[in-house]
């Protein structure tokens, strides 16, 4: 169907697309823990962003129960943040040189 260079073109294409997948299916197995209160709520997520496990400090479930749900709110926060760094920075080489957008998200996350 495809001829000279965009024959080249697209074997490159779905080459990188492969390595696209295995990235991805690498950052999955990976996990990233977020903090809140100078290590009082801890929140795990996995690569997908699934929450793993919640651990509270005793001590502040005494406090406010607002308070321990803000607490857990930046905790699950922090751990996000950690998450799209984790995916920037696994993902920058299949992005350089596309000159995207910024806040394009890619590949479409």
């Amino acid at each position: 169907m495809f001829d000279g260079p965009l024959k080249d073109m697209m074997k490159q294409a779905q080459k990188m697309t492969g390595q696209m997948e295995e990235a991805q299916q690498a950052i999955a197995l990976k996990e990233v823990i977020g903090e809140s209160g100078a290590g009082l709520v801890s929140v795990t997520l996995n690569g997908n962003g699934d929450c793993r496990s919640v651990k509270i400090n005793p001590n502040v479930l005494t406090d406010d129960p607002e308070i321990v749900g803000e607490l857990i709110a930046s905790a699950i926060n922090d751990a996000n943040l950690k998450l799209e760094a984790l995916k920037k920075d696994s993902m920058s080489s299949f992005t350089e040189g596309l000159n995207l957008p910024p806040g394009f998200k890619f590949p479409f996350s």
